[in-house]
């Protein structure tokens, strides 16, 4: 009778330690999968858009459809600038420690008339923390409207060429090709004629997906 009983126990503690196993599986497999983060402004964060059909959003079921083993945070604010976001990095590094770092800013400061050089830096200090975390990044670059004078826009693009080259990252060198600058790009922007709509959001994945993956199968 005794040997029956501790037979049993035997048995349920076996049971008991499986199915807690069971239950840490999807935690631990959590924690296992590399952390893809996104640092950018309002082109990111799905302004004016409904949740869940940003580009970033898209993103994670582009993940999921291809079977690559990530997990998305997305640490965008809308209207943030290079310096919001190379203060907020730091603690956005050690939280999440990301195997990959995405960093989508810049227009802001263009828009707000900042010194290129501050953006510069700005940039690659981003990108020289993210590095040093042990983080691969992604730099995306954005363009300003002809309006501002082709001399302004190419100064502008050329701060990310710089920094991209400087840091040996890649460079995805405007966000909005083939929304902004389309046959018809009134068409896939919102009613402010700034921020894209939802029917662009998919381009701008497009546009960031064939460096981003290379990024995450890189061995």
């Amino acid at each position: 009778m005794n040997t029956f009983k501790n037979g049993n126990r035997r048995h349920f503690n076996a049971i008991a330690l499986c199915a807690g196993a069971a239950g840490l599986w999807p935690a631990l497999a959590l924690a296992r999968e590399p952390v893809v983060l996104i640092v950018g402004d309002s082109l990111s964060s799905e302004y004016g858009l409904r949740r869940g059909t940003g580009w970033v959003a898209l993103l994670e079921n582009r993940l999921q459809a291809e079977r690559l083993p990530a997990r998305v945070v997305n640490a965008s604010i809308s209207g943030d600038t290079t310096a919001g976001g190379r203060s907020r990095l730091p603690a956005l590094l050690r939280t999440h420690r990301p195997a990959v770092v995405v960093i989508e800013l810049g227009g802001n400061d263009a828009l707000r008339g900042l010194p290129m050089q501050t953006t510069r830096d700005n940039l690659r200090s981003m990108v020289q923390a993210s590095q040093q975390a042990g983080a691969r990044v992604l730099l995306v670059g954005m363009e300003m409207p002809p309006n501002y004078g082709a001399r302004f826009a190419q100064e502008f693009r050329q701060v990310f060429a710089d920094v991209a080259r400087s840091d040996n990252v890649p460079l995805v060198p405007f966000l909005l090709k083939g929304v902004a600058d389309g046959p018809d790009p009134l068409a896939l922007f919102q009613s402010d004629r700034i921020h894209p709509n939802e029917a662009a959001q998919a381009i701008m994945l497009d546009n960031v997906w064939p460096s981003l993956r290379r990024l995450l199968v890189r061995p």
